[in-house]
């Protein structure tokens, strides 16, 4: 729930505490955000465009693509990496801050773990399974996102902010973050992480989903994808660990759709075409999947 998160939340504007006023969230210095009956809040500074978050049908799509399971080795390797990183929590079954470490308590047992662009909150949720001790802020620019994300785990609270701007959050409050698919703020990231915190990163390669990159003509992945990562990140973050996680789908011909349409081919692809190119594939259709999932420390 939100209020598990508020102890670590900073505003946009000034980046002070914020505090709960009924239906609000306040600063001392006077900024104040409404907090919406779906169970997120809006953190964006008052200049901000949300015209690159996902639509209501991108992520009707992703919800419904991760909801029929096909990614969820990539979720149980995001959870396997946060469990060796993090192990169980000693408070378990327990939820709020109480129970963590908080900004005010850097030493405390358990931190927070933050998914930047959380989407549906689908793999925070997966990860905060494995961490039943643990809270989890779902950062996205996406309303339509975030609803979601907001009721995908009891321990979740859902912002909606600009990856690309000063993130809403305390300084050192992290102990993980997640980044899946999503924009990466490397100084934000730093700053938010604790000393010694990780981020785990999620980044498609070159043969992921190639069989239809191929056929139906979608964007694809950069080989030199994950070195242009490792230099961006590498003046804030250390590298520790990366590995592959490699399966085969078999998607139906809706399911084709539906992962077209949840990702970024979603803006650049022509309806007609799509269907013309659907028609020829074969049902069902074997395609790979194809992730990196690495690590990343903040130097203590």
């Amino acid at each position: 729930m939100l209020q598990d998160i508020e102890p670590y939340l900073a505003c946009p504007h000034c980046a002070q505490a914020l505090i709960r006023h009924e239906r609000s969230l306040r600063c001392p210095a006077g900024h104040s955000f409404d907090l919406a009956k779906q169970g997120y809040v809006s953190l964006l500074a008052g200049d901000a465009h949300t015209g690159t978050g996902d639509t209501a049908e991108m992520v009707a799509a992703r919800a419904d693509f991760l909801t029929a399971g096909h990614y969820r080795p990539i979720a149980d390797a995001l959870a396997e990496a946060a469990t060796a990183l993090l192990g169980a929590a000693p408070s378990a079954g327990a939820a709020g801050p109480e129970t963590t470490g908080s900004p005010e308590d850097p030493d405390g047992p358990d931190g927070l773990v933050v998914d930047l662009g959380a989407g549906t909150g689908h793999y925070l949720a997966h990860v905060l399974d494995a961490l039943p001790g643990r809270v989890g802020a779902a950062l996205d620019i996406s309303k339509f996102a975030l609803r979601r994300a907001a009721k995908a785990h009891p321990r979740i609270g859902a912002v909606v902010c600009d990856a690309w701007r000063p993130l809403p959050l305390r300084d050192a409050s992290a102990e993980l973050m997640l980044n899946v698919f999503a924009p990466r703020n490397g100084p934000e990231i730093r700053r938010v992480l604790r000393p010694g915190g990780t981020l785990l990163l999620v980044s498609p390669t070159a043969n992921h989903l190639r069989e239809l990159v191929d056929a139906l003509g979608l964007l694809s992945v950069d080989e030199e994808k994950q070195r242009r990562i490792d230099e961006k990140l590498g003046p804030y973050l250390t590298p520790v660990d990366q590995r592959s996680v490699e399966f085969t789908l078999r998607l139906s011909a809706q399911d084709v759709r539906t992962v077209v349409g949840m990702g970024p081919s979603a803006w650049h692809t022509d309806a007609d075409r799509l269907a013309a190119a659907l028609a020829a594939l074969p049902e069902p259709v074997e395609v790979s999947a194809s992730v990196t999932v690495a690590a990343y420390r903040r130097p203590r």
